[in-house]
């Protein structure tokens, strides 16, 4: 395989902009031609300018996710590209809407769902894999984290752990709640949780739109105690976030953050952030991608009140997992930067995303590159499959999960396969 070129700095309306108030010029990842210094006039239904007109909708209906997981030998991983040296291959199918990861000090991997109920423990048993249900019943169990023997699970409205799982898989009991304070809603109510290095549990909470004036409990990360108490909202204007880690010296965090619908299908692009103090806000629902404020929310309203995004990822490419590599395995140009999975769009008639990204990062927290890291998942405006979240594994190999075709991947690098 072929390693990938840097790919163009240009973005929708950045390309104009230039360097956004930071300082520092925002990478893009976007492979459109740049649109022109204006807002466009998307057609709309009238009097509802976020609905889009009925023949527009009539090829805008969302991907369907598929009722059960594909079997292992439907995964057409032979489609899939990445550099040189890199070996993919599946490490456990047949997980209905496999969603984020997370492993435990033992080696477990847990794995939870969005759509469904459960949460998982991946087991090997007279050496093969296989997926054992840990927790069922569950209100939409997107988010998972773990720390000293305890799984954290998110679900739509609260927070519970299962202590000491590892020890119990085969009977670990119900799920001991732990935060309750979460609104309820549908639209971005399912959340990503992870510990930081404050040991503090954080919580996205999305917007409960596509674009309105969000109530105040709505459109933040939140950040608690272990125990749930001491709530704080840690960064406001983030409309949904699925995905957030910490870098590895600064200890800075990063979040991917997904933009508005129905403005065009080329903007806003989404974002990647990154959190410098406590309370910064990243502009939803007033402005989008750093540059330009919103056609209905953003009157009065100046892209300079907000911090801005170190880089913009794809219009509508569904940025959600993202991890710091960590590991050894990879070679030296890959540490510490960041793999980010873009889900792939939806409300676009070309689809783009479908793949994992990876992000390099200059000495100062800035993004030097976004590049391609696997393609293939998107073929002929079609997924086979869709990537969610990925972990680094302790021998520095990752894993990739996939909602769409229900299975995890596994990727390793191997100097021999590069010629190196």
């Amino acid at each position: 395989m072929t390693s990938f070129p840097t790919l163009s700095r240009t973005a929708a309306v950045a390309a104009v902009l230039g360097v956004l108030s930071m300082g520092a010029p925002v990478v893009s990842l976007s492979q459109e031609k740049p649109a022109p210094n204006v807002q466009p006039a998307p057609s709309t239904v009238p009097g509802r300018p976020d609905i889009p007109n009925a023949e527009v909708a009539k090829t805008l209906r969302g991907v369907a996710q598929p009722p059960f997981a594909a079997p292992a030998e439907k995964l057409q991983i032979s489609q899939l590209k990445m550099p040189k040296g890199f070996k993919l291959e599946v490490y456990i199918s047949g997980i209905a809407n496999a969603r984020s990861l997370r492993v435990g000090d033992k080696g477990t991997v847990f794995v939870s769902n969005r759509q469904l109920d459960k949460v998982y423990a991946v087991v090997e048993r007279n050496r093969k894999r296989e997926a054992k249900v840990i927790a069922s019943g569950l209100d939409r169990p997107n988010g998972l984290a773990f720390h000293n023997g305890s799984l954290y699970i998110g679900e739509g409205t609260k927070i519970s752990k299962l202590e000491k799982i590892e020890d119990n898989l085969d009977n670990p009991g119900k799920p001991v709640v732990i935060y309750t304070d979460l609104p309820n809603h549908q639209s971005h109510g399912w959340k990503f949780i992870a510990i930081g290095p404050d040991n503090k549990l954080y919580i996205n909470v999305g917007a409960p739109c596509n674009i309105c004036e969000p109530p105040a409990e709505n459109a933040q990360i939140r950040r608690i105690n272990l125990d749930g108490s001491g709530a704080e909202v840690f960064a406001r204007g983030v409309r949904n976030s699925v995905g957030f880690d910490w870098h590895p010296i600064t200890k800075d965090l990063y979040f991917t953050d997904n933009g508005r619908d129905w403005l065009s299908e080329d903007l806003p692009e989404d974002e990647l952030n990154r959190v410098t103090k406590v309370g910064q806000h990243f502009g939803f629902p007033y402005c989008h991608q750093g540059n330009f404020t919103d056609r209905e929310m953003g009157w009065g309203r100046s892209c300079d009140e907000f911090t801005p995004p170190v880089a913009l990822i794809g219009p509508h490419s569904a940025a959600l997992g993202l991890r710091f590599y960590t590991g050894s395995m990879f070679p030296r140009e890959y540490r510490n930067a960041l793999f980010i999975a873009r889900h792939g769009s939806w409300n676009r008639t070309k689809k783009i995303g479908g793949d994992v990204v990876v992000a390099t990062l200059n000495v100062d927290g800035t993004i030097k590159s976004v590049q391609p890291f696997i393609t293939g998942f998107l073929n002929n405006n079609e997924y086979w499959g869709r990537p969610v979240d990925v972990h680094v594994m302790k021998d520095g190999s990752m894993l990739i999960s996939d909602d769409f075709a229900g299975a995890i991947y596994r990727v390793t690098y191997s100097p021999q396969l590069a010629g190196r």
